[in-house]
Parts: C-alpha cells; sequence; structure tokens
C-alpha cells in the first residue's frame, strides 16, 4: 500500500492546548511509519477551508484538528469531492467523532488513517454552507450564542451557564417546519435537523440518525413546562427524551425552518458556529464526504 501524505489543518487559537496534546504523538506515530505529515495554522474559518482545499488538490489526505467547529469547517470544504478527510478530535464535544466512532487516543487513531479505507458518508447543505452534524434553531442556538459572549468561562462551563440564561429568558417559538414538501407549523423549544445523533458536548439529540442513511432526523422538542424541559435536558445523554410526547420526530431528504412570529429573530447553529438567522434550508448530501472511519 502506498503510504499516505497528510496535512494536518489546526486551528491555534481553540483548544489550542489539546489540539497540540494530540496532533504532537499523532504526527510522530505517522511518521515513524513512514507518511509525510504537514502542518498549517489556520487564521479562521475561511483560510482553514483554503488550506483544507489546496492541501486536497496537492493529493493529500485532510486532518481536521480540533472540535466540531473545526472538523465540520474542513470537512466541509471537502464535501463533494475525491478528497480524502481524517478527523482528529481534539475539542471538547467531539459530537461528530463520537457518532462515527473514530478513536482520541493517538495509538489507536494512527493505524486508522495509515491504512484505514475511506467510507462515504452524508453531510448537510445549510443555506448553501456544508454542514456535517446537524443544524439546529431555538434555545440551544441561543444558549451557543451566549457561550460565546461569555467572556469568563470556556468549554463546556460557559455552554452551561449560556443554557441557564437561555432557559430562563426563553419564549416559546411558532415554527415552521418544512420536511419534503409537508409542512408542520409546531410551538415549542428547537428543531434539530441531524445528520449525526451527537451534538452539544455529547448530547445524544437524534438517537436514531445515521451518517450513511440519505436522510435527516428531524427533532422537535414542542412546548411544556420549563420543568419538563430540564427533565429533558438529563435525558439527552442516553437519549431517552424521544419517548416523551413532547418530542418529535420526523425523516426527511429536505427541511425547511422558519418561524411565523412576525419580527421574531433566532440564530441557528450549525457544527457548534452560528452562522445565521431563521429562515434556514437543510438538504442532505448523501455519500458526499470521503472520510477515514471505523
Amino acid at each position: 500500500m502506498k503510504t499516505r501524505t497528510f496535512t494536518a489543518v489546526v486551528n491555534p487559537t481553540a483548544g489550542g492546548s489539546a489540539s497540540a496534546a494530540t496532533l504532537i504523538p499523532l504526527a510522530k506515530l505517522l511518521r515513524e511509519a513512514g507518511a509525510e505529515v504537514a502542518v498549517e495554522y489556520s487564521r479562521g474559518l475561511e483560510h482553514a477551508t483554503a488550506l483544507a482545499r489546496g492541501a486536497a488538490a496537492a493529493g493529500h489526505v485532510v486532518l481536521g484538528v480540533g472540535g466540531d467547529g473545526m472538523v465540520g469547517c474542513v470537512g466541509g470544504a471537502l464535501a463533494g469531492t475525491d478528497a480524502v478527510f481524517g478527523i482528529v478530535p481534539a475539542g471538547r464535544g467531539n459530537d461528530f467523532a463520537r457518532q462515527l466512532g473514530v478513536p482520541g487516543d493517538p495509538a489507536a487513531l494512527a493505524p486508522l488513517l495509515l491504512t484505514g479505507e475511506p467510507r462515504p458518508v452524508d453531510t448537510i447543505e445549510a443555506n448553501g454552507t456544508p454542514v456535517l452534524g446537524s443544524v439546529y434553531a431555538g434555545v440551544d442556538a441561543v444558549a451557543n450564542d451566549n457561550a460565546n459572549r461569555t467572556r469568563l468561562l470556556r468549554g463546556s462551563a460557559a455552554y452551561y451557564v449560556g443554557a441557564l440564561r437561555a432557559i430562563a429568558t426563553w419564549r416559546p417559538a411558532d415554527y415552521r417546519i418544512t420536511v419534503d414538501g409537508e409542512v408542520h407549523e409546531r410551538r415549542g423549544y428547537t428543531v434539530v435537523a441531524a445528520n449525526s445523533g451527537y451534538y452539544g458536548f455529547g448530547k445524544h439529540i437524534a438517537p436514531d440518525a445515521e451518517v450513511d442513511d440519505g436522510l435527516l432526523d428531524v427533532v422537535l422538542i414542542k412546548h411544556a413546562p420549563r420543568t419538563m424541559f430540564f427533565a429533558v435536558m438529563r435525558e439527552l445523554e442516553k437519549g431517552t427524551h424521544v419517548r416523551r410526547p413532547q418530542v418529535e420526530v420526523l425523516r426527511g431528504r429536505e427541511v425547511r425552518i422558519e418561524l411565523t412570529t412576525p419580527g421574531r429573530v433566532l440564530p441557528y447553529g450549525a457544527d457548534g458556529e452560528l452562522p445565521g438567522e431563521l429562515p434556514v434550508t437543510a438538504r442532505i448530501m448523501p455519500g458526499a464526504l470521503r472520510i477515514l472511519a471505523p
């Protein structure tokens, strides 16, 4: 088998120490096996996209090193191409890696990257932007926004505090969700169009979602007292929340999420980032990404 050449795209400002702690021993193992490893440090998401596409054009296996934001950016840049993508989980959530079963330990990850066969997985196109894991619009996106604005806390602590603030100030949103042309009007806390089952630091929001079935799992958490919502939050880790009558799951290839309340504005999230505000249209892109995963 031909030895692979890798380009690792790293964000040095987001989880930089965790990225280094994972990438340094991993690169050593890859080089000891005869592989070439180049490391590129991005200055932001647009720069990371350019680095990923440049490395792919040179025939390299492109590694996204970091959390879901960086992985989604680098993987999204390669969606719809013949490039081979690898994940180096070095963030706090690592939700897409968790869904795929990609190991975080360098000793276990190196053989996968060196000899694994790429498998095709689905991605999402959200208002024209490739997304790997999920698109979400509700209290979770507001919590994400709150966490990004928090200066004193980082990681899961910032998200936890941001979530509490979001829930405390939440007003039920009136949604129009169109799934493959069928319209559903619901009032609630959030709508999640999921390719991957995990989001938000290991929350199993869509436990039946699969990354290669050509479908999005659309999870709606409908309006109910806040005490119920906190109970749902506790159940998210195991995915048992979907048994509740206040949680509805739909499936389809194209989902449009919009608000019916005039003047109300809500952000939507995607792979830990906040690309814009509703409305958003999410379309599944079957088998669009070739990835080294178990």
